[in-house]
């Protein structure tokens, strides 16, 4: 199918493309943010996303990139039109974020590794996505930029449901009224991350996943942040998961009783089902799919095995 009829701009700047929001929302037309389109082209072809006006972001070359924090303390900071090829490919990210560098490999196919944007991705809030997850377990921070200027959401807060995101929404005519300019992930090269995920036979998009993170000092486990992706409408923490493991001995009985049952904590009634695979079944493969996670990224964070994600 193709898309319906609908009125094109190009911004130059983030200010023109908040200005393009702006104006065409006081107009009453509904209005779009299109960056790699990988989410919005196909909804448009289905006219499941029929808007009157799309306002491309493509051009915003300084949000584009990844940067070093120039003290360890600092976070890495990427752009919100960085590809995910780049973002897995940074050694920067892979060396302070593994947990997100993972997880932007397993995103999709090279072809959209290499044109869709982690920013377009993680507005897009797609239940089953795998950055949102990531970006949960690093504790990342979303910068957000507004006609009053920016504000920042901590990743947990960001992901709210299926589409919907602390992306403010002034308008109805207008998608969002914000743009996400940069994502901020704090560097912890000393921590172990991992993903792991069960991929959906036809979308690519995770069945069920997991993001961990974690921290070890003198072989026990000070931290920990475990996400599930795909079970629910938003990346859940498995918080009964994290509490058993921290201030445990960072071994393989310790994750493996950590990880027993690690879906049950999750609501039932949350939990997504669908024609693929029902609720019972995605909360069964949150077990394993924590015990595998979870295991790379301890041995990630004790030096104990080779670092599989430098292979890829």
């Amino acid at each position: 199918m193709f898309p319906g009829e609908f009125d094109y701009r190009r911004a130059t700047s983030v200010e023109e493309a908040l200005d393009l929001l702006a104006t065409h929302g006081d107009s009453g037309a509904e209005t779009v943010i299109i960056a790699g389109g990988h989410g919005l082209l196909p909804e448009m072809k289905a006219r499941e996303a029929t808007p009157e006006v799309v306002v491309d972001v493509s051009d915003l070359d300084d949000l584009r990139g990844i940067e070093a924090g120039e003290a360890p303390d600092e976070p890495t900071v990427v752009g919100a039109l960085t590809t995910h090829a780049t973002l897995a490919d940074s050694p920067v990210v892979r060396d302070s974020a593994t947990v997100v560098s993972e997880a932007a490999s397993a995103v999709g196919d090279t072809q959209i590794r290499n044109r869709a944007t982690v920013g377009g991705n993680l507005v897009e809030a797609h239940p089953a996505a795998d950055l949102p997850a990531a970006m949960v377990a690093a504790d990342a921070t979303l910068a957000l930029v507004g006609r009053d200027g920016e504000r920042t959401v901590p990743a947990e807060e960001f992901f709210r449901g299926d589409g919907d995101t602390a992306v403010e929404d002034g308008d109805p005519a207008i998608e969002n009224d914000e743009l996400l300019t940069e994502i901020r992930v704090p560097s912890a090269p000393a921590a172990g991350g991992a993903y792991a995920k069960k991929t959906h036979p036809a979308s690519g998009f995770a069945l069920v996943g997991v993001a961990a993170s974690v921290a070890v000092t003198d072989w026990t486990v000070t931290a920990a942040r475990v996400v599930a992706s795909g079970a629910t409408s938003a990346p859940a923490r498995l918080r009964s998961v994290e509490d058993a493991l921290v201030g445990r001995s960072a071994d393989r009985d310790t994750i493996t009783d950590a990880t027993e049952g690690a879906g049950d904590e999750l609501d039932a009634d949350e939990v997504r089902s669908d024609a693929t695979a029902s609720a019972a079944f995605r909360t069964h493969l949150l077990s394993s799919y924590a015990e595998r996670a979870l295991t790379t990224a301890v041995d990630r964070a004790t030096g104990r095995a080779v670092d599989r994600g430098r292979q890829q």
